[in-house]
């Protein structure tokens, strides 16, 4: 299955050589909502309990680290336990642990904080899924066949518009020399849109075909700021940030340093030997994959989403409605895969990567049980193969599928 490098699964991926180390840490919720305030704000949890071999998490997250990962961490979480596991280096050439409450770039995973705060604005009566691009960015959609006159709001959330993707055109994600010559560079929505437009679209008539683009994302968050008269970033933080008390979380904007505790992460681009390629201005990505957060903050977010605390019903039902999406060999809604689970039913979530940050993120029906999992390189031809198991597995042990 394809993605680009804001996007989903994929298996081309090369093999590294991480050192180990694992750790993990459970605790009932009672005492975390007491001290979540104070954990996400701080440097992380500070202590380990030495895992047993029992402990499934850890066994999974030792797993995904055994096929070439540097570093991994894994949290999954249910009513009443929450469940954190860690193996591998938070550098390569050191000894230093994974942190336990690390950020990191969650890519496309992003694409659901987007699609949450147009359907916000669509709950409330400001602009409907049916509007046309043109209606809200007009001529901003033009060129060698693109017309924004025929697109939808729904179709750029469910990836059915046939807009061009502009990834393949930002140098810093493509080649080694591209990042060290780019990854300070700028770009603003319109001269990203306008890259794209130097393309055909991907099908000729929007809604009849299905294809992921990430310009579709960036569309939206333009038509956010026109519809409210405020920045994506603005909305997502109001909206969605705030509310949940994300401490973690942040749109970056155009600033390249990751904050607070976190990991290196690092990118083969397709050599043996990995870029470290921590700092990036992640501009390319607004609406589509700038955010930064942490496990435990991404699985509060699904939580509340599916959940039902962040949108109304009517809206739920419409991210959560899906069609087939032939590239993933998934389904796809607005902002959301539905996955199929090994043991029955499927589960919605995301799948992000941005420059050696993977993370992919799964929630079951109802939100009551959460898995997260991210990592720092791009691993080997099977870790994303390990990643689908061990959020597969973690939500099968859970009963609301």
């Amino acid at each position: 299955m394809g993605r680009s490098r804001l996007g989903w699964w994929d298996g081309r991926q090369q093999k590294g050589h991480p050192m180990h180390v694992s750790g993990r840490r459970r605790r009932n919720l009672l005492v975390l909502t007491g001290l979540a305030a104070v954990l996400t704000a701080s440097s992380g949890l500070t202590a380990a309990a030495t895992p047993g071999p029992a402990d499934p998490l850890q066994r999974r997250v030792d797993a995904l680290h055994g096929t070439g990962a540097v570093g991994v961490f894994a949290e999954a979480s249910s009513p009443g336990t929450r469940d954190i596991a860690r193996a591998g280096t938070a550098e390569r050439g050191t000894g230093r642990p994974m942190p336990w409450n690390g950020r990191f770039r969650i890519g496309s995973a992003a694409k659901t904080f987007t699609a949450t705060v147009v359907l916000h604005l669509v709950g409330e009566g400001r602009m409907s899924l049916d509007d046309t691009v043109e209606r809200w960015l007009p001529g901003v959609v033009r060129g060698n066949g693109n017309d924004g006159r025929r697109i939808t709001v729904r179709q750029l959330l469910q990836h059915t518009s046939g807009v061009p993707d502009v990834l393949p055109e930002i140098p810093a994600l493509n080649s080694a020399a591209g990042y060290r010559a780019e990854r300070f560079r700028t770009y603003t929505p319109e001269e990203l849109v306008g890259m794209a437009m130097r393309h055909a679209p991907t099908f000729p008539t929007p809604g009849d075909g299905w294809s992921y683009s990430n310009t579709n994302y960036v569309l939206a968050a333009m038509l956010i700021r026109e519809v409210t008269g405020r920045s994506w970033a603005h909305e997502v933080d109001e909206r969605i940030i705030r509310p949940l008390g994300l401490r973690g979380t942040s749109t970056p904007g155009a600033f390249p340093f990751m904050p607070g505790p976190h990991a290196h992460s690092y990118a083969w681009f397709g050599t043996g030997t990995g870029v470290d390629v921590t700092t990036l201005n992640p501009s390319m990505g607004v609406g589509s994959g700038s955010i930064i957060s942490t496990a435990h903050d991404l699985s509060r977010f699904y939580t509340a989403l599916l959940g039902g605390r962040l949108l109304k019903p009517a809206q739920l039902a419409e991210m959560t409605a899906t069609r087939d999406a032939p590239e993933l060999g998934v389904k796809y809604g607005l902002g959301l895969g539905e996955i199929p689970l090994s043991c029955g039913g499927s589960y919605f979530g995301h799948l992000g990567e941005l420059l050696g940050y993977h993370t992919l993120a799964g929630v079951t029906r109802g939100g009551t049980r959460t898995a997260v999992v991210y990592l720092t390189s791009d691993g080997g031809p099977d870790t994303q193969k390990a990643m689908n198991t061990l959020v597969d597995q973690e939500l099968c042990r859970g009963e609301d599928r």
